[in-house]
C-alpha cells in the first residue's frame, strides 16, 4: 500500500507543480469576480473541467444562461469521451470507483494513466485511483490557494489564464520524450493546424478530434509495428 501511494505520488509531481500553479490562477481571477468565493471552490471539486473553469468566468459574467453554459461545456470536454475509449475495461472492473474514475479523467491524468503500470491488476487499480485523487487534490488546493489570497492581496489578472497553456506544453513535450512513436503526436499537430486554416480556431475541436481518430484509426497497424520494432531494439 505504501509503495502503491508512494509511486502514484512520484508520477504525479509534474501535474502537482501545474496543477497548483494552474489552480491558483483561477483562484485569483475568479476571486476578481463580484461571485462569493465559495462558488469558486465548489467549480473546481465538483466541475473540475480546467480550461472550461475559466473560460465558465467569463460566460457567468456575461450572464449566459445555464443551459447554454452546460452545452458548451460538453463540446468543449467531449475530447474525454475519447479519453475513456482507452480505458473502458480496466474502470469496469474498478466497481465502485468506476464513477470517479470517469469524472477525474483530465488531460494531464489521462497521460499519467495511459503510462501507469503496477505488478498485478489491485495494485494497478488502486495506482489508477491514486493518482487520479491525487492531480484533483491539488487542482482544488490550488484554488483555494489562489482565492485566499485573492482576498488578502491585489492582483493584475490580465494574461493569468495563459498558464493552463503552458501546463498543456509542459504535458506535451514529456508524452513526446516518452514516448515509443512520435506518429500520434505528429497527427495532432497536423489536424490541428489543418482545422485551424480552414474552421478557424472558435470551432476546430471537435473536427480535429474527428480527423485525429480517424486518421489515428487507418494508420493503426503502421504505428503498432513501429512500436513493437521500438520495444525489441
Amino acid at each position: 500500500m505504501k509503495a502503491i501511494v508512494k509511486k502514484s505520488f512520484l508520477l504525479t509531481i509534474p501535474v502537482m507543480l501545474g496543477y497548483l500553479s494552474v489552480g491558483m490562477a483561477f483562484g485569483l481571477l475568479f476571486q476578481s469576480t463580484a461571485f462569493h468565493m465559495g462558488w469558486g471552490f465548489l467549480m473546481s471539486f465538483l466541475i473540475y473541467a480546467g480550461s472550461m473553469q475559466f473560460i465558465a468566468i467569463e460566460l457567468m459574467q456575461d450572464n449566459m444562461g445555464l443551459l447554454q453554459i452546460a452545452l458548451l461545456t460538453f463540446f468543449v470536454n467531449l475530447r474525454h469521451m475519447f479519453y475513456g475509449l482507452s480505458f473502458i475495461d480496466q474502470f469496469k472492473r474498478m466497481k465502485g470507483k468506476k464513477g470517479y474514475m470517469i469524472f477525474s479523467l483530465t488531460d494531464e491524468t489521462y497521460a499519467l494513466l495511459y503510462a501507469a503500470k503496477a505488478e498485478n491488476t489491485e495494485e494497478n487499480d488502486l495506482l489508477f485511483f491514486l493518482i487520479a485523487a491525487f492531480n484533483h487534490f491539488y487542482w482544488l488546493l490550488g484554488t483555494a490557494i489562489g482565492i485566499l489570497a485573492g482576498t488578502l492581496i491585489t492582483f493584475d489578472t490580465t494574461g493569468i489564464d495563459f498558464a493552463m497553456t503552458a501546463l498543456f506544453v509542459v504535458i506535451f513535450i514529456e508524452q513526446w520524450q516518452s514516448a515509443k512513436s512520435h506518429i500520434p503526436a505528429l497527427v495532432g499537430i497536423g489536424a490541428s493546424m489543418i482545422v485551424i486554416i480552414l474552421f478557424g480556431a472558435e470551432g476546430m475541436i471537435l473536427p480535429t478530434m474527428a480527423l485525429i481518430v480517424t486518421t489515428l484509426t487507418l494508420m493503426r497497424k503502421s504505428i503498432e509495428e513501429k512500436v513493437r520494432l521500438s520495444e525489441n531494439e
